[in-house]
């Protein structure tokens, strides 16, 4: 049975991770939730995430899509390490503009030596009107934590 403490635990960890993030954070992600083997993120809508059409770029989807995945990982890695990702598959299913894109992450299989995730992007226009915007399933591996 999962404690508040235990969630609270896990939400610190990997905002720790987050806040480390260079790239997410010129990006602007944010952390939505945390639960074991789930996380959810948001990118916001801003020019330094369109592709020349105006719509948010596909490497921003993916960027997204790898980070909550990973994010999923780390939740059941063990304490003292953190992961990385070996590769990803992602399939971009529809273009937006406006609003924002929420990735969760969700762990298939947690090994020892590798865990493989999944992770849904769906787009949030300013109404409120969710679309799913792309699929990703990833490998990671768990590597040992240097700060």
């Amino acid at each position: 049975m999962s404690t508040s403490a235990d969630h609270d635990s896990l939400r610190e960890r990997v905002q720790t991770s987050l806040d480390r993030q260079g790239m997410m954070q010129a990006l602007g992600v944010r952390l939505l939730a945390v639960a074991p083997g789930q996380v959810t993120l948001a990118l916001p809508y801003s020019d330094r995430v369109t592709q020349q059409q105006g719509g948010f770029h596909g490497g921003a989807m993916g960027a997204l899509a790898d980070i909550a995945g990973g994010y999923a990982a780390l939740t059941v890695a063990p304490e003292g390490m953190e992961v990385t990702t070996v590769e990803y598959k992602i399939n971009f299913l529809a273009a937006f503009q406006n609003g924002e894109l929420q990735a969760t992450g969700q762990v298939i299989k947690a090994g020892r030596r590798i865990i493989v995730t999944t992770a849904q992007v769906v787009h949030v226009a300013p109404d409120g009107k969710r679309s799913d915007c792309a699929v990703m399933q990833q490998t990671i591996v768990p590597v040992p934590k240097t700060y």
